[in-house]
């Protein structure tokens, strides 16, 4: 079995999450990787190694900027503002 440490790309099956291991925690004597993507702490043995590198994000700082314009356009229509009118504002995650 591949050794996983800080710098070793990871996925979680269940979730399919992949990253990188940015520290390993021992906690409750199990072995957790915190996965930088999320953030989140996950059983080293629960992991699997990835192959290949991070993939690159793809665009410029203008594209970036010209998104979240569209993005707070698009918060900030009547449509979109009316909609939220119509909930009860809970969060429910039906789980």
């Amino acid at each position: 079995m591949d050794t996983i440490s800080p710098g070793t790309r990871v996925r979680y099956p269940r979730t399919g999450t992949t990253g990188t291991v940015t520290r390993i925690a021992e906690e409750g004597g199990a072995t957790f990787a915190e996965v930088d993507t999320t953030g989140l702490l996950y059983r080293i043995d629960q992991l699997i190694p990835v192959e290949g590198h991070a993939p690159t994000r793809k665009g410029s700082r203008e594209d970036t900027l010209v998104r979240v314009a569209q993005e707070r356009e698009f918060s900030s229509s009547t449509g979109f503002q009316e909609s939220l009118l119509h909930t009860d504002h809970s969060c429910e995650g039906g789980g």
